[in-house]
């Protein structure tokens, strides 16, 4: 077997086929008039490492013209940084990255899934085809809102690489706020990206309330807008050290932690308007069956502050 065709389980062994299409059309992003993915995304799907996903397309270049696969610019990265929070170019393994990521189409993905053969191949290929077909639905959906913009401030956003912009609003405003969700044994990646959406709500303040806390919760963290203050309350024998806290701040401050021993249940409090229970640690999302419940009644809110 050729060593691109080897399977490199990740950290957290998730299982892929478990990603649903919406959470994988999350990913796609509009670049030069084409819905693409990054190579890094791609690569977590399949769990392969970016490296030996981009290895297998060198190796292959006659299977991957320009409307299959090309290499961001260094403003098409820059953009994309700036316009989405979520975007995998903000994880962490991109800091020490020597080379621009490559991004794949609709028609790069189903060639690069031939290639690779291995056993969840199948599965996260439909999973993509899916997601793709759904946000061309979503473009036909609204294509009398692109129809109002005349012809000049079409070329005007296009000139400004203004597109993705608009385009990414429409999905939020797409979005409706959740009151409760329950998620099951392994629903790893779906808790994970709603905890992301709660903690990006945040203009100001955020609160969070965990006797558990340890290291992972920095890396939501890190997903935060910026110049947001988070506070967070848990027990003094938390794993969480001094120098943890010193490395986040001096990236992405402010982050203060204090100790307490008067709360049971995890809370999220955003900017001191919304409240939201947590049934699990923060740092055990999808291990076992629990549920986020957004808590309406504003006395709650003014009674947590009183523990700060």
């Amino acid at each position: 077997m050729n060593e691109e065709n080897n399977i490199i389980p990740t950290d957290e062994k998730l299982d892929i086929t478990k990603y649903e299409t919406e959470n994988i059309k999350n990913l796609i992003y509009t670049i030069r008039g084409k819905q693409v993915m990054l190579d890094s995304d791609v690569a977590m799907l399949y769990h392969y490492p970016t490296k030996r996903i981009n290895e297998t397309v060198r190796r292959n270049t006659e299977r991957f013209p320009d409307n299959f696969c090309f290499k961001l610019t260094e403003n098409e990265v820059e953009n994309l940084r700036s316009q989405f929070a979520t975007s995998s170019l903000e994880k962490e393994n991109y800091g020490g990255r020597r080379y621009l990521p490559y991004v794949f189409t609709e028609q790069g993905i189903a060639m690069l899934s031939g290639l690779l053969k291995n056993d969840i191949a199948i599965q996260v290929s439909i999973n993509i085809m899916n997601a793709f077909v759904e946000m061309r639905k979503f473009i036909v959906n609204n294509a009398q809102i692109f129809e109002r913009l005349t012809n000049v401030e079409y070329k005007m956003f296009e000139h400004d690489k203004k597109f993705d912009i608009i385009f990414n609003e429409l999905q939020k405003e797409k979005k409706t706020e959740f009151k409760e969700k329950i998620f099951f044994d392994g629903q790893i990646y779906d808790a994970y990206s709603l905890i992301i959406d709660i903690i990006q709500k945040a203009k100001h303040k955020i609160l969070i309330i965990d006797n558990y806390i340890d290291v992972s919760i920095l890396k939501m963290l890190s997903k935060k807008n910026k110049n947001v203050e988070v506070i967070i309350l848990t027990l003094q024998n938390t794993s969480l050290n001094k120098l943890d806290i010193n490395k986040f701040n001096k990236q992405y401050p402010t982050l203060k932690v204090a100790y307490t021993n008067k709360f049971h249940d995890r809370f999220i409090v955003i900017d001191n308007e919304k409240l939201y229970h947590i049934g699990a640690s923060l740092k055990d999302l999808g291990k076992k069956c629990f549920a986020i419940s957004k808590i309406e009644d504003d006395e709650y809110i003014e009674k947590i502050n009183h523990y700060i």
